[in-house]
């Protein structure tokens, strides 16, 4: 699945899913522009794809931040004059309950974050994907399915409005050749959960699997988005790539 040639986007790419991402991408040639708040873990990420492939291009941004989101774009547009794939993996996740009365204080920031971000960056991205017949993969999660956990419900609500959004960009941009995707991973080992102040470990989420309750590794994600941002999947729009171990047969 070579991406020689091609410009990809990732947000998110400072760590998990998105890091492996990026590194997968720049082994299959692709020019990479990494994006996420956190410069130091970037550097790491940077060094990594330049390993196996091209030195990315960093841009440090907040995708919750307008001013951020526009620069994303118009840096990408200043070196590579285009844009093949944009894959939006940034996303947060917080604890709360309407009970402790919590929901509010956090809903606009995960809404910000794990929807809202999308919608700005897809619309800016848009035009330049339509010239060249791109693409987009959206990371979103079995939470959009299902209510895993009742703290979790105001992160489960933007993962479903996520995927939802999705479906209908994939309606408006399939008759310009564009394509739009979702990934739906269960439990990843990455730093959500510690980030989220959930209570739990990755071996309690894992007990939720079916599949000898197994949890993945960033990197089968990575592999996952790849085949769909790829000539492999030109028939394929619209639709939600569940990655769970089995989690929802249990559900």
């Amino acid at each position: 699945m070579s991406f020689k040639n091609k410009v990809v986007i990732v947000t998110g790419a400072s760590s998990g899913i998105g890091a492996s991402t990026a590194v997968l991408f720049a082994k299959e040639g692709a020019d990479v522009v990494i994006v996420a708040r956190n410069e130091i873990k970037l550097k790491k990420v940077e060094e990594d794809c330049a390993k196996v492939g091209k030195k990315p291009l960093i841009i440090k941004a907040d995708v919750s931040n307008d001013d951020d989101v526009k620069r994303i774009i118009d840096d990408t547009i200043a070196k590579y004059k285009k844009i093949d794939v944009l894959v939006n993996n940034a996303g947060i996740a917080r604890i709360g309950t309407i009970l402790d009365g919590s929901v509010p204080k956090i809903y606009d920031l995960l809404m910000n974050t794990n929807v809202r971000s999308v919608v700005q960056l897809t619309t800016l991205a848009a035009p330049h994907l339509v010239k060249t017949k791109g693409n987009i993969v959206n990371v979103s999660s079995v939470s959009g399915i299902t209510i895993n956990n009742a703290e979790m419900g105001t992160y489960c609500t933007t993962k479903a409005a996520l995927s939802h959004f999705s479906r209908a960009t994939a309606l408006e941009l399939a008759s310009h050749g564009v394509r739009v995707n979702i990934v739906s991973p269960g439990p990843v080992y990455t730093d959500i959960i510690e980030n989220s102040g959930l209570d739990k470990s990755f071996e309690e989420l894992g007990a939720n699997t079916a599949l000898n309750n197994r949890i993945s590794r960033p990197e089968e994600i990575a592999d996952l988005i790849l085949y769909l941002a790829s000539e492999k999947a030109v028939g394929i729009t619209g639709s939600n790539f569940v990655s769970d171990n089995g989690m929802l047969l249990l559900k």
